[in-house]
């Protein structure tokens, strides 16, 4: 089958790879009708990870059953299915916990495994013709049938439920104030999420043109960190007091206020600003135990410089970590199908696989108004 292959930093082929099968009585088989360019798969892309090459990228992955295991009882062929980006096995303690992005049964010695990601178990990516879905009673998600909503559903993988998670991780509340640093598709959902939730104000930093536009458009106010400090910024629209919420959809690889450099704390510590004294923050956005290209050695390390003194001295909040997909899919999925959400309002293109190589440039480079790219390997 044809595949996106990483061949190495900036770099991605479109290669024939060995076709998937089905390995265990739980496994489904499915094909890939759309599968996504997440902001997670350009930091492999970038060679800011352990990513070797050869690994197939794609964890945002939806498409029809073609092949059922033996042990499979609730799928059938035909079924049009969307999959987390964790792969969870249902049972272990953390999944029945509800933390399924830290499943302790299908990555051993990790917590948490992921389609087609460095260190995520062997599990490859669906930006790909097809794609083996393990325990698939729990992993895949039905839809309904037809091509209806296809770019809703797909977000429905990861960037809907992380941004989703965001809030949770902050604990948004009808009525509050929040502060979303990071425009592009997981915050712009963190922020969409925000409104879905009876936030009364929020405002997102970025400084793309762009995704401040999408934000604008939303309902949000657009917040550009190159026109001053951010964090004083909303604190005048606040009456001085700051947000009662924040979340950070950037991660460590965060840009230097007025400066061409990375500065990997910077979003943290401007949350820490930003949201008033006994506010909370939820911290989606991706940091890393280690990184390649980061900035000094103590970056390297994934070890930063984040202002814990401030942190305490103001009672803040602190909720971390990947999004446990399965807690929220259903409900956002429902939410699409009644019209109460639309999440594709991030999509700003849609290409065949063979362009992919194309598509990560344009992404990573944040030209040509590429916000997010959804691949379509086959037809619908």
């Amino acid at each position: 089958m044809r595949a996106v292959v990483y061949k190495g930093p900036f770099e991605v082929a479109i290669e024939q790879v060995e076709d998937p099968r089905i390995q265990h009585p739980n496994d489904v088989l499915v094909r890939v009708t759309s599968t996504a360019i997440c902001g997670s798969d350009l930091h492999m892309y970038e060679g800011r990870t352990a990513a070797e090459p050869g690994i197939v990228f794609g964890h945002e992955n939806l498409g029809v059953v073609e092949e059922t295991g033996e042990g499979v009882t609730t799928l059938s062929k035909g079924d049009r299915v969307v999959m987390p980006f964790n792969v969870a096995c249902g049972f272990c303690k953390n999944c029945s916990a509800g933390f399924t992005g830290f499943c302790l049964t299908v990555n051993p010695g990790f917590a948490g495994g992921a389609y087609g990601y460095v260190a995520m178990g062997p599990y490859t990516g669906g930006q790909a013709e097809y794609v083996r879905v393990p325990y698939a009673d729990f992993n895949c998600l039905k839809l309904p049938e037809g091509t209806e909503k296809e770019t809703d559903f797909v977000l429905l993988a990861d960037i809907f439920p992380t941004g989703y998670h965001g809030n949770e991780l902050a604990d948004v509340r009808p009525g509050d104030t929040v502060a979303v640093y990071g425009a592009g598709p997981v915050g712009l959902m963190a922020a969409y999420s925000a409104m879905l939730r009876g936030a009364s104000k929020v405002f997102v930093v970025d400084r793309v043109a762009e995704r401040l536009q999408k934000a604008d458009e939303i309902g949000a106010v657009p917040i550009d960190f190159t026109q001053g400090n951010p964090a004083e910024q909303i604190k005048e629209q606040t009456g001085g007091e700051g947000t009662d919420k924040g979340i950070d959809a950037v991660g460590y690889q965060a840009q230097a206020q007025g400066e061409d450099r990375e500065e990997p704390a910077i979003v943290l510590n401007s949350l820490v600003e930003t949201v008033r004294p006994t506010g909370a923050l939820g911290i989606p956005g991706l940091y890393v135990p280690s990184d390649p290209g980061g900035p000094d050695e103590q970056a390297k390390k994934g070890m930063l410089m984040v202002s814990v003194g401030r942190l305490f001295e103001k009672g803040l909040r602190l909720g971390t970590g990947q999004c446990n997909v399965k807690r929220y899919n259903r409900h956002l999925r429902d939410m699409i199908i009644e019209d109460r959400a639309k999440p594709s309002f991030v999509v700003s293109h849609e290409l065949p696989l063979d362009e992919a190589s194309s598509a990560y440039e344009k992404f990573d480079k944040r030209v040509e108004g590429y916000t997010k790219v959804v691949l379509h390997p086959q037809a619908a």
